[in-house]
Formats: C-alpha cells, sequence, structure tokens
C-alpha cells in the first residue's frame, strides 16, 4: 500500500512539474518581448505586484491560515529568489543577449536546485546522480566559453546568478510546500512582497504608456500571470510529491521548449551547436533522473 501511494505520488510529482516546466519556458521569451519597450527594474517589480494582488485576492477567498513565525523565514527566501532576484536578474541579462542565448543557461537550474535540495530539504541522491548532473552544467559552462564573452559577458554572469538564487528559491518553496501547500507557499511569498513591489511600481512607472505596444503588454501579462503565480502553483506542488532533486530534472525539458518559442515566436536565431548542447544536457539529466533518489 505504501509502494503504491509512493508511486502514485511520484507520478502526480512529475505531471505537475511538467506543467510547471511547460509554463516557465514562455518567460524569457515573454520576458525578452516586455523588456525592450519596459525598463527592466519597472517590469521586475510590477509582474511581482500584479501576481501579489491576484494572490492577495486568492487567499482572501479561500480564507487560508496565516503562516507560523517559523516558516515566515522560508517565504522570504523564497520572495528574494523566485520573486524579486530571478525575475530581475535575467530582466537585466536580457538587455545583453538574446531569450535563446539565455535559456541555455537554464540548464544549470536542475543541478542548483538539486544541490539546494541536499542543503535545505534533506534530500540524498546517489553519487552517480552527480556525474550526470555535473556533466550536464559543465556542457552548459563549456557553451558560454564557447561564445563572444566580449560582448555578453555581463549577460551571462547575470543568468549564472539567476540561476543560484532560483535554485535556492524552488528548494525552499518546495521544502515548505509539504507543510504550508505548494500554491500557498508562492501566494504568500507574493504577498509578503507586495507592499514594495506598489511603491516600487509607482517610482519606476514611466511617465507615458502610448508608446508601449500590445506585444510588450502580452508580455507583462504572460509573466505577471503564468510565470509569477499559476506556474508556480504546479512546480511547487510536483516538487513536494516527487522531490527536489528528482523533479527538479525536469527544467532540462525548458530549454528545448524555449529555444523552440525563441525561434518560433521571435525569429531568434538558433544555431546548430546551440540546440546540440540542449540536447546533450537533457540526455545528462534524463541519466540523472534514474539516480535522483
Amino acid at each position: 500500500m505504501e509502494q503504491e501511494k509512493g508511486r502514485t505520488g511520484g507520478s502526480a510529482g512529475w505531471f505537475n512539474g511538467f506543467l510547471g516546466v511547460l509554463i516557465f519556458s514562455g518567460s524569457l521569451p515573454a520576458t525578452r518581448v516586455a523588456v525592450m519597450e519596459f525598463d527592466p527594474v519597472f517590469l521586475t517589480v510590477a509582474r511581482a505586484a500584479i501576481a501579489g494582488l491576484l494572490a492577495l485576492v486568492l487567499l482572501l477567498l479561500t480564507r487560508q491560515k496565516r503562516p507560523t513565525r517559523a516558516q515566515l523565514p522560508p517565504l522570504i527566501i523564497v520572495a528574494l529568489g523566485v520573486v524579486v532576484g530571478f525575475p530581475l536578474l535575467t530582466a537585466l541579462a536580457l538587455q545583453h543577449v538574446t531569450s535563446a542565448h539565455s535559456i541555455v543557461f537554464i540548464g544549470l537550474l536542475p543541478l542548483a536546485t538539486a544541490l539546494f535540495g541536499v542543503l535545505r530539504g534533506g534530500e540524498r541522491p546517489r553519487p552517480i546522480f552527480w556525474l550526470f548532473s555535473v556533466t550536464g552544467s559543465l556542457l552548459v559552462a563549456g557553451f558560454a566559453l564557447s561564445q563572444d564573452l566580449s560582448a555578453s559577458l555581463a549577460g551571462d554572469l547575470l543568468m549564472l546568478a539567476a540561476v543560484l538564487v532560483c535554485g535556492l528559491g524552488y528548494a525552499e518553496g518546495a521544502t515548505l510546500s509539504r507543510k504550508l501547500g505548494g500554491w500557498q507557499v508562492i501566494c504568500w511569498a507574493l504577498l509578503l512582497s507586495l507592499p514594495f513591489m506598489l511603491i516600487l511600481s509607482l517610482l519606476t512607472m514611466p511617465a507615458s504608456f502610448d508608446s508601449i505596444s500590445q506585444p510588450a503588454w502580452m508580455g507583462l501579462a504572460y509573466v505577471s500571470l503564468f510565470s509569477m503565480l499559476i506556474g508556480f502553483v504546479f512546480w511547487y506542488r510536483g516538487l513536494a510529491q516527487g522531490g527536489i532533486a528528482a523533479v527538479g530534472q525536469l527544467q532540462l525539458l525548458q530549454p528545448f521548449f524555449g529555444l523552440a518559442l525563441a525561434a518560433g515566436l521571435l525569429h531568434e536565431p538558433v544555431s546548430v551547436l546551440m540546440v546540440g548542447v540542449t540536447v546533450a544536457v537533457i540526455l545528462c539529466v534524463a541519466g540523472s533522473k534514474r539516480f535522483a533518489r
């Protein structure tokens, strides 16, 4: 009975995690579109403010119990990592690099998430898991080194920083989701950030919105509703159900979907090397998935 329950929970975790990754795959292309006309700082605080207002409505309508004092520090880490840190750093990075280039760096997220899953979630993957994960990460780093870093070093460093804070936010939120609930974690984290995000939105708001095109508005809407809220509902639930290190490996599908979106919607160039590295990293993480537990 316990084994059957574990298999059911694991399957549900992979399904929810897959939906989360699918939603997140559109984040960088949508951010790329929006940041071409919105200031990156305003885009970061505006998306968090919009999602925070929606989270407030959800929490009030469902009459959720407030987090305990012990749950506040993890919620603050989640807020700093995924509500503020990752959106801001990626928005700044996308001023220097294309979304297709930045998406490949998401290949580092499974390793970062697994590392923080060990440090914060108490998980213990088998040794061969780390061999596959590190190999995949080295492939991503090798791709970055093969590029013209004189023009995109700042963007690459910003993306690396974004991956680290995001991995911490994922692991911390997934651990807390086991007690608080998946959608509740992101809603409370957004609510904690809401007062600051509203004030900063007003301070960084452009003098006029007349020149903002419809695609930029659509990009803002996507990252506010889907990337900042709905995606996390599925993602944190999946990590909590199937394990942080295991389900976290699904993030290697994100470059694949993201590259397809960048090429199809933004008509950005996607090199053979970029595709090859992405496929190779996916194969590495597919191997690490088998030994995640």
